[in-house]
């Protein structure tokens, strides 16, 4: 059995890019098929070794923002996609709150077995231990979060404000993975979340994801890239350092989202 996850960041500065960053999977794995060649990008699977392999554009790369399981239709093949990427050298990614969860599932801790994980769990029921193991093996090294480009460059599942950059600790990993809340609860029972992007001012560009948007909106230097896919949204990738948005739209409603999708308006970001 794996050790504990590591509560830890990845500094990779030396990494510029360009990067493509990819917004909450939620088991959407023909969504990210498509996306990915839209983007330009090949992938083929080998049988015999039981991998993906995919052709990259140029010398992009791609940046998983997590939340890659979960309410979507095919969780299993999205994480090993993500993986053999990453074993390739060709993608980067950090945790979700919905991946770390399933990660203590299959470590087999007590959770609750709602939000979507009874679908990741009953799709993962045909795959071997070997496949298990591989997964509880990456799900727990994966960091909450990543600073790229010479500190230009932040991505955090939920974001992060600028004073905690490259910090470890308990506290920082739960931010980085479910957002500053109020601690009170909505008339659906929700976390009360706090809206940390309306007050960013740092220098670095933060991508994130976890709430639901419509469109994909700069605010103080950060964007969010989750489009809601898996409720019949879109599927979002930045092309990054040039900032253009490519979208795919989902090929169905997978699941009805609790918490109401946000409009906010649009801006460019400010830093150079």
């Amino acid at each position: 059995m794996a050790a504990q996850q590591q509560h830890h960041f990845r500094t990779l500065s030396e990494e510029h890019g360009p990067f493509h960053i990819i917004g909450d999977v939620h088991g959407c794995f023909d969504e990210l098929q498509l996306l990915l060649k839209q983007l330009g990008y090949t992938v083929a699977f080998d049988e015999q070794v039981q991998r993906y392999v995919t052709t990259v554009p140029g010398s992009y790369k791609v940046i998983f923002v997590g939340d890659l399981v979960d309410r979507g239709p095919n969780s299993p093949e999205v994480l090993r996609l993500v993986m053999d990427m990453m074993e390739q050298g060709v993608a980067y990614c950090v945790s979700g709150n919905h991946d770390d969860k399933l990660y203590r599932m299959l470590l087999g801790h007590d959770v609750q077995i709602r939000h979507g994980l009874e679908l990741t769990a009953a799709q993962l029921e045909p795959y071997d231990q070997a496949f298990r193991q591989r997964l509880i093996d990456f799900l727990g090294s994966l960091p909450h979060h990543l600073v790229l480009d010479d500190e230009r460059l932040v991505v955090a599942h939920a974001g992060l404000e600028e004073h905690l950059h490259k910090r470890n600790s308990k506290g920082v990993r739960a931010l980085c993975l479910y957002g500053p809340t109020t601690g009170g609860k909505d008339e659906r029972g929700l976390a009360v979340r706090l809206d940390w992007a309306a007050e960013y001012c740092g220098k670095a560009v933060v991508v994130y994801g976890h709430t639901p948007v419509h469109v994909p909106s700069w605010r103080n230097n950060t964007i969010n890239i989750d489009t809601g896919c898996v409720f019949g949204g879109t599927l979002t990738a930045l092309t990054y350092p040039e900032y253009a948005l490519t979208e795919v739209p989902a090929l169905k409603k997978y699941a009805e989202s609790v918490r109401p999708f946000i409009l906010y308006p649009q801006h460019a970001p400010h830093s150079s």
